[in-house]
């Protein structure tokens, strides 16, 4: 049975990614804070972990990945908007609690994985969430927008230093698919454009299921009529 992390799966694309894996018959671990919420979804499969953590506590982590064990792909996926607004009205306090979750939660859980994946004959596969973010900003979110562009750094650093260990990193850029961060921006701009949270999901098991001889590096996903393609 292949194996997968999910982080911030208890709630919106990590959760339905989960449960996507869940249903194709992957064993899922399932990581973040909200308990009850993993317990909840761990009680529906038999093959779901539940392993409550926050991607910040690099102790709670590995306790996390030593408690699933063997690892054939993590979804990192735990992240958060933060803040919105012009640079200058924004806190130093709102910045370092994104930063703390989109980067050093991120790092922390791709150092995990890499570290078990190598050791592995068979290697393994990070895929990273980043936005399109990464790529064109929207008004007022400069926390958000300079953390995605770390995760591209990210992506592209793992990807260079895995090949020797047979560990391929992959991106997945999603646009405005229906979770609770888009659930905010939406009821501010009801004629915003969303997909369906499923299709992330299903691009994710997409990307998860190549094999090993062959890896999605960069995958855009999105709402068809969202202005992304010009956007400034």
């Amino acid at each position: 049975m292949k194996s997968i992390i999910v982080t911030g799966a208890s709630s919106g694309i990590g959760y339905a990614t989960a449960e996507m894996f869940l249903k194709n018959g992957w064993r899922v671990g399932l990581v973040a804070r909200r308990a009850d919420r993993l317990n909840a979804l761990a009680a529906e499969y038999e093959n779901a972990v539940a392993l409550p953590a926050d991607v910040t506590d690099p102790a709670a982590m590995e306790t996390a990945f030593d408690t699933f064990g063997y690892l054939d792909v993590l979804f990192n996926n735990a992240g958060l908007f933060g803040p919105a607004g012009p640079i200058d009205k924004l806190s130093l306090e709102g910045w370092n609690e994104v930063m703390q979750v989109n980067i050093n939660g991120m790092f922390i859980s791709a150092r995990l994985a890499f570290a078990r994946m190598r050791r592995q004959e068979s290697g393994g596969r990070i895929i990273n969430n980043g936005s399109l973010s990464a790529h064109v900003p929207r008004p007022g979110s400069v926390c958000y927008t300079m953390s995605k562009h770390a995760v591209t750094g990210l992506t592209r650093a793992l990807s260079l230093d895995g090949r020797p260990f047979n560990i391929a990193c992959g991106q997945i850029d999603i646009g405005n698919a229906e979770s609770e961060l888009v659930a905010g921006l939406k009821a501010a701009n009801p004629q915003m454009d969303t997909m369906d949270v499923v299709h992330a999901a299903s691009s994710v098991l997409h990307m998860a299921q190549m094999p090993a001889e062959a890896n999605v590096q960069f995958m855009t996903v999105m709402a068809t009529k969202m202005p992304y393609i010009g956007r400034g």
